[in-house]
Parts: structure tokens; C-alpha cells; sequence
């Protein structure tokens, strides 16, 4: 696949009903993106390529290397000259701030299942802060915004291998979105796109098509979101966290049916619900 391509298309045989037909499938591209930081490596991950800049950005903010664009004194990106590789230089007063942060260089970060070290989680945990409260919705919106993720994936439909993360401020109007072959990386993109713009701090609900992992609600506790809803149920270690950071999780499926398993009191009850 050439680099900077999402998507690939491939000749498959199909079987149905008893007969075999040659047809062809879009599949999601995936290539690595090697992450350096002081021009020292940093992290590799696998990626749906584009957004890069935004995916490393997020990357470190999730991961308490940044705390404000500031903190960043250069990004090294060329497409044309190595699509893979992207380059983060940090203020030598944020350097200081950070040197355990710094030493797990060459960890290799999350696509699909999401491995923490302990030591790695303790790191994380003294730099998230538990979410502010005053952000309620309606329970009805909730739908409303998960069909829109649905309406925004324009990979999935074609390859059937993609995730997405969906990001909307208190007015509920849509403010980032990304797609990724990894869970993780769609959400990095689409929090670093705003970190990047300055406007981070306006985004309150997340809404996801993957399940609630540990790792997401860490990055999103780093991003200051209170609220994430997403298609498929939380991790108990996640649910956990939730509730320490009074964060809001819940899942919503079948377009009526809404499971909350932390921070209820943000989601509005509407007449006749008890």
C-alpha cells in the first residue's frame, strides 16, 4: 500500500449460496508511525495513515508528556520525505517536569488490546484530574449523537475494519472526528486536532464505536472530557476509573437501550423515566 493511503483494494473469491464469484473488497490500510520525542524514539504505532500531526500530539497529551501546545517547541513532519516517521521536540522547562515520563521510551503503544505496565498506570494516575462537573444532557441526544458517528464513518462502511471517535462541545454540536484502524488512534487524532487549534477545552462529550477501555478513559481524562458514551460495554478497570475521575460512562445500543455505569447524574431523566 503507498503510503498515505487509507484504504486498498484487494480481489477476493466469494462463497454464497453454494456457488464461488471473484469480486473485490476495500480493506483499511495500517502502517507504522515511529514517534520520537527530543529525537529520541518515543513509540511506534500501528495507524490508518493521515492526521499524523494531530496523532502524535495526541499521543503525548494522553500520555503526560504536554499539558498546552506551549509545552511543544517544534513538530518535524514530511510526508514526502518519510510518511512514517514524525518528530516532537519539547521546551527544556517541560523536559524538566517530565523525566519518568521520558524514560519509557521505546514502549510500544496500544492498537487493539491495550497493555499497561503497573508502574505505567501509577505514572498516568498522579496526572489526571477528576472531571469538572455542570455538563448534563438529555437522554434522547445521546442517540442523536451516536447515530451521527455512525453517519460520519465513511471507512467503516467500506471495510468493515475501522474505529472512530466522535467529539461534541456543551452546545452538542460536533467539533472533531476521527477514523483509525486503532481504537487508541482515532482518539488521539481527534483530541490532538483540537489541541492543536487551542479549543480542547470546549469539547465535553466523546462518543466511541469501540468498547471503553482503561486506556481511553485515561486519555480522556487528560483531555478534560467528562462524558463518554460509546457502542459496546466498558472494561470493569475502566468503569473503576470512571467513577475516581466522576467521569460519565455509559454504552447505548438498539437505538433506545442505554447502559450507565458511572456519573448518572449528568444524563437528564425525561417525563415518565424514573
Amino acid at each position: 500500500m503507498s503510503p498515505g493511503h487509507n484504504t486498498k483494494t484487494y480481489p477476493v473469491i466469494r462463497f454464497e449460496k453454494g456457488e464461488f464469484t471473484r469480486d473485490s473488497l476495500e480493506l483499511i490500510g495500517e502502517e507504522p508511525l515511529m514517534i520520537r520525542v527530543d529525537d529520541k524514539s518515543y513509540s511506534v504505532v500501528m495507524r490508518t495513515p493521515g492526521e499524523e500531526e494531530a496523532h502524535a500530539v495526541g499521543l503525548c497529551l494522553g500520555e503526560g508528556l504536554i499539558d498546552s501546545p506551549e509545552d511543544i517547541t517544534t513538530i518535524g513532519y514530511d510526508r514526502d520525505i518519510d510518511p512514517n516517521l514524525i518528530d516532537i521536540w519539547l521546551t527544556p522547562e517541560r523536559r524538566k517536569l517530565i523525566p519518568n515520563l521520558l524514560k519509557r521510551r521505546t514502549y510500544v503503544s496500544q492498537t487493539s488490546c491495550g497493555i499497561c505496565g503497573k508502574k505505567m498506570m501509577e505514572d498516568l494516575n498522579q496526572v489526571l484530574k477528576p472531571a469538572d462537573p455542570g455538563f448534563e444532557m438529555e437522554m434522547s441526544r445521546i442517540f442523536e449523537c451516536m447515530k451521527q458517528l455512525s453517519e460520519k464513518q465513511s471507512i467503516y462502511p467500506r471495510t468493515r475494519g475501522s474505529h472512530a471517535a466522535l467529539l461534541f462541545d456543551d452546545r452538542l454540536e460536533v467539533v472533531s472526528f476521527s477514523e483509525d484502524v486503532g481504537r487508541h488512534n482515532a482518539l488521539d487524532k481527534a483530541i490532538g486536532n483540537l489541541f492543536m487549534k487551542k479549543i480542547l477545552n470546549t469539547a465535553r462529550l466523546l462518543v466511541l464505536s469501540s468498547r471503553i477501555s482503561y486506556e481511553l478513559v485515561q486519555k480522556a481524562a487528560r483531555a478534560r472530557l467528562p462524558m463518554i458514551i460509546s457502542k459496546s460495554r466498558p472494561t470493569a478497570l475502566a468503569v473503576d476509573m470512571g467513577k475516581s475521575l466522576n467521569m460519565t460512562l455509559a454504552c447505548a445500543f438498539e437505538s433506545r437501550n442505554l447502559i450507565i455505569f458511572s456519573g448518572d447524574a449528568r444524563i437528564k431523566r425525561e417525563a415518565g423515566q424514573n
